[in-house]
């Protein structure tokens, strides 16, 4: 069995673009399971910890693109 390039760490942490898109994957993707499974989940908003139930969870379409 062939075994996978290991690619470089530190290139790959380097890259912000590729490390954003990994991280709103991965939100989206928890934000979608607690939904799914009718768990809350909790937020930080004004300094305090907000529960948000499912039926309020807002999930961020998959090509959405933040603005700088």
């Amino acid at each position: 069995m062939r075994r996978a390039k290991v690619k470089d760490v530190g290139k790959l942490l380097a890259d912000d673009r590729l490390i954003g898109k990994v991280m709103r994957t991965a939100v989206r993707e928890a934000l979608l399971e607690h939904k799914r499974a009718g768990n809350p989940v909790a937020i930080w908003r004004d300094g305090k910890v907000v529960w948000i139930p499912p039926e309020q969870i807002r999930v961020p379409r998959v090509n959405s693109k933040r603005r700088r």
